[in-house]
């Protein structure tokens, strides 16, 4: 599902990625851990397409990204990609549902059709009674819960997540982290998920430990 390989990335003269090679299997699940200032986060802009390498290959589904024009691109990874972040990043005056038809609305699909989409995933998701709830009405968990519905909507080929229960209690954090298998299971959802959370790389099929810029 993603092959990337030699990826480096410098940020004046620090160097952050020295060389980088990472691949994923479509349906696996992929923990990357790490200290903070490894380079992480720079790795899975990348991946996601939200940053490009100074150097190196990366091929996502058969596309070769690097090599994509910025409309192109910005195309490729709203159909592509999906994106968790650890801040939910919900639109506050819209419901739980309006905040998952977004990215659908934005790739042309149309509102009743995404909007039965949204209903879908929500239920999915656990939220099926919680539409029309703005985010101020909705717990922390409940909150992802959304936001990962919302970055299902378009299919992606892959779902990045950074940090995605780093602000949740221990118990909505092991609901969250249970989720993403069980979509795993049911979509064959391919993860990356970024994390200092031993027990969530636990549960992954692989985890890679990131040092100075290189996989260790």
């Amino acid at each position: 599902m993603i092959q990337a390989k030699g990826i480096e990335k410098s940020f004046g003269d620090l160097k952050v990625l020295k060389g980088i090679d990472f691949s994923i299997e479509k349906a696996e699940v992929v923990a990357i851990m790490g200290a903070s200032g490894a380079g992480k986060s720079t790795l899975l802009q990348i991946l996601g397409t939200l940053s490009t390498p100074d150097s190196g290959s990366l091929v996502i589904d058969g596309t070769p990204v690097l090599g994509l024009g910025a409309k192109e691109l910005s195309s490729f990874r709203g159909k592509k990609i999906g994106f968790v972040f650890q801040a939910h990043h919900l639109l506050p005056e819209f419901s739980a549902v309006e905040n998952v038809m977004i990215p659908a609305l934005i790739a042309g699909v149309s509102a009743s059709k995404a909007r039965a989409k949204a209903e879908k995933l929500l239920a999915e998701v656990g939220l099926g009674a919680r539409l029309s709830h703005k985010p101020s009405q909705l717990s922390g968990g409940e909150q992802q819960r959304v936001a990962i519905a919302r970055a299902l909507i378009n299919d992606p080929a892959v779902l990045f997540a950074d940090e995605p229960s780093g602000n949740l209690d221990s118990v909505t954090k092991a609901e969250i982290h249970q989720l993403f298998f069980d979509l795993r299971e049911r979509l064959g959802q391919t993860i990356v998920i970024v994390t200092h959370d031993p027990e969530l790389a636990s549960l992954c099929d692989r985890t890679l430990n990131m040092k100075d810029g290189l996989f260790v």
